[in-house]
């Protein structure tokens, strides 16, 4: 049923450039999908997600996993609460009028500083003397101004959401006065660690905080899991990049027409992994899930930042992959397979794990599948530490995901369809 007050409907859009009340969407309206807006909105988390596996790669390649790897949780984890906290608005509460579109503006300008200052974070924690989370910390402090703006209005138009709109403003700005503390203020090192710690777990726990007593906001559960799909696919662009990056150096000519064994097995591999990962996350139907389960909401919506991870990680490990082969790493070439089959690892056991969780039921088939996917990821490993060839590692990675593509479609279907049907979804 079309709600006739919000300018995305068809009937609306004249009303596009005045303001249209703030009172919240209908849960249940059919064929919500994604806005432009929301589209235009992901490209500069594009630039964030790419600029944090850049970095991870190019401190990889240098021999300072350890330290690329804190970087890149912390950086990720950034990147994915704050997509978070604006996707679950929008979907509550999206007007797309004129001030609303100012203020989503706003939150790319915040999105792109936040770009702008992670080389300087990667750069510090590689030094290892403090963490530099001044420019990210700007980059936050304007998406969240305009995130407080936004909750200010849902509060103000909205009586039945009145009490969640205030405890969203009182909380955010708590906690942000908080980064700015640890961003600006002089601390040990490992104080700054552990500030970052706690600070982040109330980042975590804030729907807990602002939603609890109130019933939560009015979001829409397919629309909310075809947004997680669209940043799935987003940062799966990664693995795309890594593959470009990886193969480019490795044609054997200027002109871009000789290719050599390194550079095709690169390009199989990469955009095959890609494409097996993407396939793999798309089995599960998060959207009738959601719509059942509500309640899982919070589950499924933090439990993406590993599984976000996980796949910029692989696109990072691909790009490592390429730097390794063209002779500027500085890591042996079991390091190299260990920097991609971890973050792929990480991405299988994420989504199984969530579709496990959602559904509250486990599959001894399941545990075949992913037993025989580590074991993939495993034999890369193993061959790499034989000496064989980094392209042929890269191939055998490129398989795991498609153990569990091919135990889907050939039983797992069947399955999952009798754990929806004890669901009552179809």
């Amino acid at each position: 049923m079309n709600d006739p007050q919000h300018p995305s409907d068809t009937g609306a859009r004249a009303l596009s450039r005045r303001l249209v009340p703030m009172t919240g969407r209908d849960p249940e309206e059919q064929g919500r999908v994604s806005s432009p807006l929301e589209l235009l909105f992901d490209l500069t988390f594009v630039v964030a997600v790419g600029t944090a596996a850049f970095q991870f790669a190019e401190m990889v390649a240098e021999g300072h996993a350890g330290e690329a790897v804190v970087a890149f949780v912390l950086a990720m984890f950034a990147i994915s609460v704050a997509w978070i906290n604006f996707s679950w608005f929008a979907s509550a509460f999206a007007t797309d009028d004129w001030l609303y579109r100012a203020l989503t503006m706003v939150q790319m300008i915040g999105v792109v500083v936040f770009s702008l200052g992670l080389p300087a974070m990667f750069h510090s924690v590689e030094e290892g003397e403090h963490l530099e989370l001044r420019a990210i910390v700007i980059g936050y402090v304007v998406m969240r101004i305009a995130m407080v703006l936004q909750w200010w209005r849902a509060a103000r138009q909205s009586p039945s959401f009145h009490d969640v709109g205030m405890a969203n403003i009182r909380w955010t700005v708590i906690v942000q006065a908080g980064w700015i503390v640890v961003a600006f203020v002089h601390m040990p090192i490992a104080a700054v660690f552990v500030a970052f710690g706690v600070l982040g777990a109330f980042e975590l726990v804030l729907p807990v905080l602002t939603q609890g007593s109130a019933g939560g906001t009015p979001w829409h559960p397919h629309h909310v899991a075809e947004r997680y799909g669209l940043f799935a696919i987003i940062t799966l662009g990664e693995g795309v990049v890594g593959t470009v990056a990886s193969s480019g150096d490795l044609l054997g000519g200027g002109d871009g027409t000789h290719w050599t064994w390194n550079a095709i097995a690169v390009v199989i591999a990469g955009v095959g992994l890609t494409f097996g990962m993407w396939w793999m996350y798309f089995m599960t139907p998060f959207g009738d899930i959601l719509a059942r389960r509500r309640g899982r909401g919070y589950l499924f919506g933090y439990g993406h930042i590993p599984l976000f991870i996980g796949i910029a990680g692989a696109g990072a490990g691909l790009h490592v992959a390429g730097l390794y082969m063209e002779h500027h790493a500085k890591i042996s070439g079991t390091a190299v397979v260990l920097a991609l089959a971890l973050p792929v690892g990480l991405y299988l056991l994420m989504v199984y794990l969530l579709h496990s969780l959602l559904l509250s039921a486990a599959d001894p088939f399941h545990l075949l599948l992913i037993s025989l996917t580590l074991a993939v990821l495993l034999a890369a490993v193993l061959l790499a530490a034989a000496g064989v060839a980094i392209a042929v590692c890269l191939l055998v990675i490129m398989l795991a995901p498609f153990v569990t593509v091919i135990g889907y479609e050939t039983i797992g279907h069947r399955h999952q369809q009798e754990m929806l049907r004890r669901l009552g979804t179809r």
